[in-house]
C-alpha cells in the first residue's frame, strides 16, 4: 500500500498554494476518482478558510456516484508521501480527480464521511479543521467512485484550502 496527499489547486512550485472561493452555493472543492480497479481508504482529511461566512455553513466529505466537473489535476498535483512510490492511480480529468467544480452533476447515492459546521461570522475561532481516521475505522472508497470535499456557504463565501490524504 503507498499513501499520498491532493489539495484544491496546482501543485505549488514557484508560487504557494493558491486559495480557492467557496462561493455562495454548494461546491466542490476538491474530488478524488478511482478506478475501476483500485479502491483508497482515507486517512485524514483537512481545511481552513480565510474568513468565517455570514451564515451557518457546511464542509462535508463524501462518496458520490456522479462526478462533479472540475479543473483537472495533472499527476504532479497528486503527491505521493513516499518519494519511492508509484503514481497515483486515480483517474485524471475534468470529470475525475481535479478541484473548484463548475458544475456538481446530479448525485444519486451519497455515502458521508464527516461533516463540519462552520458557525457564523459573530465569534467564529473554527476556520481550520482537520481529522484523522483510526485505523479501524477508516472509510473506504469503492471502485468507480468519486470523493468530494464540499462546501455550501449561503450568504458570504470564503476561500479555502482542502486537502485529503488516503491509501491506494
Amino acid at each position: 500500500m503507498h499513501r499520498y496527499k491532493t489539495w484544491n489547486g496546482a501543485m505549488p512550485t514557484t508560487a504557494a498554494q493558491v486559495k480557492v472561493t467557496t462561493g455562495t452555493a454548494i461546491k466542490t472543492m476538491l474530488q478524488l476518482a478511482t478506478p475501476s480497479t483500485r479502491q483508497i481508504q482515507l486517512i485524514s482529511w483537512g481545511f481552513s478558510l480565510d474568513v468565517a461566512p455570514g451564515a451557518a455553513s457546511v464542509v462535508e466529505l463524501l462518496q458520490t456516484d456522479v462526478a462533479a466537473t472540475v479543473t483537472a489535476h495533472v499527476a504532479a498535483g497528486v503527491q505521493p508521501l513516499d518519494p519511492n512510490a508509484p503514481a497515483s492511480l486515480l483517474t485524471l480529468g475534468t470529470s475525475a480527480t481535479g478541484y473548484t467544480a463548475s458544475a456538481e452533476g446530479t448525485t444519486t447515492a451519497a455515502r458521508v464521511f464527516d461533516v463540519k459546521e462552520i458557525p457564523l461570522a459573530a465569534g467564529a475561532t473554527d476556520l481550520t479543521y482537520y481529522y484523522q481516521w483510526m485505523p479501524d475505522e477508516r472509510p473506504i472508497v469503492a471502485v468507480s467512485k468519486f470523493l468530494r470535499v464540499r462546501a455550501t456557504f449561503a450568504t458570504s463565501a470564503s476561500n479555502m484550502v482542502t486537502w485529503v490524504c488516503w491509501d491506494e
